[in-house]
């Protein structure tokens, strides 16, 4: 996997910014290098954009990131529109998965059939993006995501393409007066059943880059590290984190 190129993200929007504000400059910078211009996205973790129908949400978001990328200078065309779907990701040139539901997501991309042709290009080399759903993915399974699961999926198996999970909009502390679990601790059930899986909390404001066989975190927050029977460890960005893809 020494070609691939990631751009996994936390969060689309921090309070009180436009939309993909924060990571505009990181998203040109992966991109610059490749002489892409066109990016195919996959919109299926977005249902809720439109109450006409989840076939409708589709079009909105198309069109919310089409004018944060058409800024930048690259063309994003959804796949929904595409009438075969596995030859529109065996045919691009870079991917941009949005954030939304992530079952939902992983339900229409095993339902398509295109898990396994993002993969096989992400792993040649096609660069790949994602933000909140979109990051989850990239993960062995969706396991980790923050979603409710509005729909089954054929499989929680996704991309595979890192060796470890990502919990995206990672919170430390719990809103006041709620009685539920903390994230932490959903986190740590999670290990119980999962003891050979390494959890990486990817705050918001942040994101991973990975190129060939090195990740950074880059951003403004730290990430928090989870593995079983151990104590939560922090790394501010610019920290080796290497052995993340060992």
């Amino acid at each position: 996997m020494e070609k691939m190129r990631l751009l996994l993200i936390s969060n689309s929007t921090n309070f009180g910014e436009a939309y993909l504000g924060w990571p505009k400059n990181y998203i040109t910078e992966f991109m610059n290098p490749t002489g892409v211009k066109d990016i195919l996205f996959i919109p299926y973790a977005g249902v809720g954009l439109s109450k006409v129908s989840v076939e409708k949400s589709y079009d909105v978001y198309e069109k919310r990131v089409q004018g944060v990328f058409k800024e930048l200078g690259y063309n994003i065309y959804s796949i929904h529109r595409e009438k075969d779907p596995v030859e529109a990701v065996n045919n691009a040139g870079a991917i941009a998965v949005g954030g939304g539901n992530t079952f939902h997501l992983v339900h229409m991309m095993h339902k398509l059939n295109i898990m396994e042709p993002i993969r096989q290009k992400t792993i040649d080399g096609m660069h790949y993006m994602g933000w909140s759903a979109g990051s989850n993915v990239a993960c062995p399974t969706l396991k980790t995501t923050n979603d409710m699961p509005i729909i089954e999926p054929s499989s929680f198996n996704c991309l595979n393409l890192i060796p470890f999970q990502i919990n995206p909009h990672y919170l430390d502390a719990n809103p006041s007066g709620h009685g539920g679990e903390t994230r932490e601790q959903r986190i740590e059930e999670f290990l119980t059943v999962n003891r050979d899986t390494t959890v990486v909390g990817l705050r918001e404001a942040s994101l991973l880059w990975v190129e060939g066989g090195s990740i950074a975190l880059k951003g403004s927050k730290p990430m928090r590290l989870f593995r079983f029977d151990d104590e939560p460890k922090e790394f501010e960005p610019g920290s080796d984190i290497g052995f993340l893809l060992k």
